[in-house]
């Protein structure tokens, strides 16, 4: 089955217990950079890999600017909107990329940057968080809370799995 959007066409696989391979069809999509940060604005852990054009700033700095950001679009999106939304802001998008962000009931916020053609990666945030932060990071005796990343293993592990989604492929130059 083909669907498409804005110009552009992707070929659902299937799948199975709700996850579904996408295929896209004569387009190339990536993935920027994932910020993750704890309730208070720590940015607990940062990666990149597509991302072409450094903010020129130090790393702190963007930090600090990204999660403040977050911190009035999340509250500006919770007063304007006209009903009780459920899920709040999850993303929103430039003429150059698209910002997806995921809340956890305790607070971590998860932001990943994609390509504009990424419509959603909401299941991808609720499993880096779910399934590779908890696991390797919460639960290990051995990262302070509240503090850096500083596992290799959780790295490893989130890079492999941001590699392997169908929606990462390297831009074209």
């Amino acid at each position: 089955m083909a669907v498409g959007g804005t110009g552009n066409y992707w070929e659902i696989l299937g799948g199975t217990g709700g996850h579904w391979a996408i295929l896209a069809l004569g387009l190339t999509m990536t993935v920027h950079n994932l910020y993750i940060f704890d309730r208070a604005g720590t940015c607990l852990h940062y990666s990149e890999w597509h991302r072409r054009r450094q903010a020129g700033i130090p790393k702190e700095e963007e930090f600090k600017l990204m999660f403040g950001m977050l911190f009035s679009l999340r509250s500006f999106v919770g007063k304007m909107s006209p009903t009780d939304m459920r899920d709040g802001f999850v993303s929103f998008h430039t003429s150059k990329y698209r910002l997806h962000y995921y809340e956890t009931p305790t607070g971590l916020r998860l932001v990943l940057n994609t390509d504009l053609s990424v419509a959603c990666a909401r299941e991808a945030l609720h499993h880096i968080y779910s399934n590779l932060f908890v696991e390797l990071v919460v639960k290990n005796p051995l990262c302070p809370p509240r503090q850096p990343v500083q596992s290799e293993l959780f790295r490893s592990r989130l890079d492999a799995f941001v590699r392997g989604l169908p929606f990462f492929a390297p831009r074209p130059a």
